[in-house]
C-alpha cells in the first residue's frame, strides 16, 4: 500500500531523468552530425592518386587520362565512352572493371553450380533414403513372417514328438512331471 503512494510522487522524476537522457543523446548525434565534412565531388580528385578518388565510393577512376568522375549509377556498368572498361577502376586501384567483372561471374557462377548440385545431391538422398526405409521395412516384415513361420514348425515338432512319446509311454503326466519313471 505504501508503495502505491510513492509511485505517483517518482513519476515526474523518471519523467525528467528520460527527458535529459534524451536531450543529451540527441545534441551528441547533432555533434557527430556537425563534425563530419560534406562528401567532395570526384571531379575534385582528378589529376591525383586513384587511392584518393576511390577513397569516395561513389568515384570512379580513368587511367586514360587519370580522371576521377562520379559512377553512373543510372547504368550497371560505365560506357565505352566514359572510360573503357580495362582501364577502369572501381573500389579498389589494383584490379580493373573488366577483371573485377569476370570474378564476380565466376563465383556468382560457382555458387549457382553448387547450389544446383546440393540441391539435385539432396533430392536424389531423399529419394534413396524413402527406398532405404522401403526396403528395411520390406525386410523386417520378411523376418517377422520367417520366425512365425518358425515357431509354427516348432509347435508342429513337439506335437509330433508328444504324439510318438504318448505313443511309447514316455510321455510324463502333465500334472506331476516329477513322477518316477517305470520300465516295465
Amino acid at each position: 500500500m505504501e508503495a502505491a503512494r510513492r509511485w505517483p510522487l517518482w513519476w515526474p522524476l523518471w519523467l525528467q531523468g528520460l527527458a535529459l537522457l534524451r536531450g543529451r543523446a540527441v545534441a551528441g548525434l547533432e555533434q557527430i552530425r556537425s563534425t563530419v565534412p560534406p562528401p567532395q565531388a570526384c571531379s575534385a580528385f582528378s589529376q591525383k592518386s586513384c587511392e584518393e578518388c576511390l577513397m569516395n565510393v561513389s568515384c570512379l577512376w580513368c587511367y586514360t587520362n587519370n580522371t576521377c568522375i562520379d559512377y553512373p549509377v543510372r547504368s550497371i556498368f560505365p560506357p565505352s565512352s566514359l572510360c573503357s572498361l580495362s582501364n577502369a577502376r572501381w573500389g579498389v586501384c589494383w584490379i580493373n572493371f573488366e577483371a573485377l567483372i569476370i570474378a564476380m561471374a565466376v563465383v556468382a557462377g560457382l555458387i549457382l553450380v553448387s547450389l544446383a548440385v546440393c540441391c539435385c545431391y539432396c533430392c536424389y538422398c531423399r529419394r534413396r533414403s524413402r527406398r532405404l526405409q522401403e526396403e528395411e521395412e520390406q525386410l523386417a516384415r520378411k523376418r517377422e513372417e520367417r520366425r512365425l513361420q518358425s515357431l509354427q514348425r516348432k509347435h508342429e515338432r513337439k506335437l509330433k514328438h508328444d504324439e510318438i512319446r504318448k505313443k511309447y509311454g514316455l510321455l510324463q503326466d502333465s500334472d506331476n512331471p516329477y513322477s518316477r519313471f517305470e520300465n516295465e
